[in-house]
């Protein structure tokens, strides 16, 4: 089968790899989408994510969508439009029961934070357990399918936030992340929400969602004590700083977007004096049902989707979800027919 790999800092290939057999208690997809992630662009760039080294060709991809090819326990037919939950849960401790995305010891699809790697979705063909698989609701497309991943970490900041519902919400930062999470916040009935970025392009897209305002950061001020709740999604030390300003006293910042794992100065004055409660929000646990329901029920979202290019030119999208001035979620497709 044909495959997407990357071999190192800017060495990515499509090249013929094994085609993949399902065991016991697998199934093997034929892959439609795959969204180009910002885990994805550090592997491509760097060839490391953090402290993940790429040491073996990987295939990057775990925002993704396909079809069934082969289930041999005969549950699902050919053909069954689905999305898959990219996690292996690992070890339960104490304390954190409840929160498998948070167990020691777990995988992900595409990561090099396992070894042997753990090879992603951006391949004509994936091999996954029967229990990472979802069955798409009726009316959601294999092109739209693809979101529900990055929509589900969205969720999931939002779950550690707390219900929004007739709450004011500032969303720090306007990329993939940032736009999925001011529409769900938008969904769960937020009575206020206003986006930010240093960028006019991703503003733009931020308002075609339907958001109640925007902030160009540089240019524009964030309203001070005006927020309930924060969710930052860019990952900039400095937007944290700028987001603790804009949170009323009392209020709830999540951080949402990765943060590079070095000192960074931060302003944590705000902190303090507003008695705010900062939490950290880490990928997601079963916020990928509910992101399923919220892309049926508001087609909407999919507005997020920029690009679609085809595998041969996987390069070239991975350049353009790069370009946060001119992309918002870029998808790879992935030598299938799906006309939509």
């Amino acid at each position: 089968m044909k495959a997407i790999v990357i071999h190192g800092r800017l060495d990515l290939r499509v090249e013929d790899v094994p085609t993949p057999q399902p065991g016991a208690g697998e199934l093997r997809l034929r892959m439609a989408y795959g969204g180009v992630c910002g885990s994805d662009l550090h592997y491509w760039a760097h060839g490391a994510n953090g402290e993940y080294v790429v040491r073996e060709p990987l295939v990057p991809g775990h925002e993704v969508s396909g079809t069934v090819e082969l289930d041999p326990s005969g549950e699902l037919a050919p053909g069954t439009p689905v999305t898959v939950h990219p996690a292996t849960f690992g070890t339960p401790e104490p304390g954190i029961e409840d929160r498998p995305h948070l167990w020691p010891g777990g995988a992900y699809l595409g990561s090099a934070s396992t070894w042997p790697h753990t090879q992603g979705g951006m391949s004509e063909h994936l091999v996954v357990r029967r229990d990472m698989v979802r069955v798409l609701p009726e009316g959601v497309s294999l092109r739209r399918a693809a979101l529900a991943e990055p929509l589900a970490v969205a969720l999931h900041g939002l779950n550690v936030a707390g219900d929004v519902a007739g709450r004011r919400v500032l969303v720090s930062g306007s990329g993939p992340i940032g736009l999925l999470a001011a529409a769900a916040a938008l969904a769960r009935g937020a009575a206020e929400v206003v986006s930010t970025d240093v960028l006019e392009g991703p503003l733009e897209r931020a308002r075609r969602l339907g958001v109640h305002g925007t902030v160009r950061v540089g240019a524009e001020q964030v309203p001070p004590l005006a927020f309930d709740v924060v969710l930052e999604c860019s990952g900039v030390p400095a937007a944290t700083s700028a987001a603790l300003v804009g949170a009323r006293r009392g209020a709830v910042v999540v951080q949402v977007g990765m943060v590079p794992d070095e000192a960074r100065p931060v302003n944590l004055a705000p902190l303090v004096s507003k008695e705010l409660q900062l939490r950290g929000s880490f990928r997601f646990a079963d916020e990928l049902d509910e992101a399923l329901e919220l892309l049926a029920a508001h087609p909407g979202i999919e507005d997020v989707v920029t690009h679609v290019l085809p595998a041969e030119r996987a390069a070239e999208a991975f350049a353009a979800a790069q370009d946060s001035a001119a992309s918002g979620k870029v998808l790879v497709s992935l030598w299938h027919d799906d006309p939509r």
